[in-house]
């Protein structure tokens, strides 16, 4: 879905709509869920606007809006995590690549290049895996994890450590 940001920023355009997960691919592949679960669609709506400031610079926006939700899998115990996600994004677009760059540093914002037309999907995907959690856990877990589970869940070594060679090296040279 391509959408002429310029042009819907000046029309003052709303849209919104609903994609099932399997059109995100990206979001799709970040989620672990149990087998019975059913995705949940994406809600999204987008606003343009322009603005004028310094009484003749205009400045276009974008206020993208999309909610769903995800299952990751928890990093305390290990058991699947179901979270709503939610991305409120105001974006802001400038004429290039540099002015982007240098405004994006310093601004609270999102702010991106002025493109003839972007993807309304890609943007709408990259703002929600910008809004998955670091590190997705329960508040309360549903139950820990046992000892057995994090012996497992930690790899195995299968080379011997290099202080124990130093060990003996010192043993032998005692005797």
């Amino acid at each position: 879905m391509r959408l002429d940001v310029a042009a819907f920023a000046q029309e003052g355009g709303r849209i919104e709509g609903v994609w099932p997960i399997d059109e995100l691919p990206r979001l799709r592949q970040s989620q672990q869920p149990p087998q019975d679960a059913v995705p949940e669609p994406v809600e999204w709506a987008v606003r343009g606007e322009c603005r004028t400031v310094a009484e003749r610079e205009q400045q276009t926006w974008l206020h993208l809006h999309a909610r769903t939700s995800v299952w990751l899998t928890c990093q305390r115990c290990l058991a699947p995590l179901r979270l709503p996600l939610e991305a409120d994004s105001p974006i802001r677009f400038v004429r290039g690549e540099a002015e982007a760059e240098a405004l994006d540093a310093e601004s609270e914002f999102d702010v991106l290049a002025l493109v003839p037309s972007i993807d309304l999907r890609q943007l709408v995907e990259d703002e929600l895996l910008l809004a998955l959690p670091l590190v997705p856990r329960h508040d309360q877990c549903p139950a820990p994890l046992t000892a057995a589970q994090s012996d497992a869940a930690q790899p195995v070594r299968t080379t011997e450590s290099p202080f124990s060679v130093l060990a003996d090296l010192r043993l032998r040279t005692r005797e």
